[in-house]
């Protein structure tokens, strides 16, 4: 099916996902470009529509998209920059159904736990998601505070690796207590801290705190504190550098662990 007016019933949908209100509200978020819809398929999310630019070479792709079981539309170049929020965006975009964020009843037996206080920036939000990503977290516990993991921004930061690990909305304060009560070992980047780790074994979790005011002292009070160290004349890092270096860190430490 073929699309070339931006007043389109199912493009105005569509473009709706671009707030936050829109997102909640038809429980979808958009996927712009050809790696996160790869990605997305790839991690066997439910796509409900696809949108594929006229001209474009992705008959692999929209074979595939069509297999999945979804709709694909074929749209000017006017519309596909209607839909997207890039301002030059590629030839390819599709509309994914968000993944349910409640906070399982039962934690992960082990591993590292990622936990964020009130990151507002959805910048940092999915740069701090594709590190955890690759240092091997099990998933990332979103204060309520939290920017909307599943933004344009926040997507793209993340460069597919929000459809790979799990991410959960939580009250950060009881979910922390429950982790602790399973055997989790809470650490906190505080200006305060101790420098070195204390002693890790298969479960920790790490908060990050909020960009300005750091983490707060209710969460602060169920972790223990620790400091990266700054040789130089800043002041203190960006989110998601710091939480960056505290995962390789805490990751290093935890397979250490293993082996020994």
């Amino acid at each position: 099916m073929r699309i070339e007016s931006r007043s389109n019933e199912t493009i105005k949908r569509v473009r709706s996902l671009s707030s936050r209100k829109g997102r909640q509200e038809q429980g979808m978020h958009l996927a712009e470009g050809y790696k996160l819809v790869q990605e997305a398929l790839s991690s066997r999310m439910p796509i409900t529509q696809a949108f594929i630019e006229d001209g474009s070479e992705g008959s692999e792709l929209e074979v595939a998209l069509a297999e999945s079981g979804s709709n694909v539309y074929t749209v000017s170049k006017h519309v596909m920059e209607a839909i997207c929020q890039t301002k030059t965006p590629q030839w390819v975009c599709a509309v994914v159904k968000t993944p349910k964020t409640e906070f399982p009843s039962h934690t992960p037996q082990q591993g590292m736990l990622i936990a964020l206080d009130t990151i507002q920036d959805p910048g940092n939000l999915g740069t701090i998601i594709r590190t955890a990503d690759a240092m091997g977290a099990k998933g990332v516990l979103l204060s309520e505070g939290c920017a909307d993991a599943y933004s344009p921004k926040s997507i793209r930061s993340a460069m597919g690796s929000t459809y790979h690990i799990p991410l959960w909305r939580v009250g950060l304060k009881e979910a922390l207590q429950k982790l602790h009560i399973d055997g989790y070992c809470c650490i906190c980047g505080h200006l305060q801290g101790q420098e070195a780790l204390p002693h890790l074994t298969d479960r920790c979790v790490i908060v990050i705190g909020n960009e300005g005011s750091g983490v707060a002292e209710v969460i602060a009070a169920l972790c223990v504190p620790v400091r990266l160290p700054i040789y130089g004349r800043a002041e203190s890092l960006n989110a998601s550098v710091a939480a960056g270096i505290l995962m390789y860190e805490v990751a290093k430490a935890m397979h250490e662990h293993k082996k020994s």
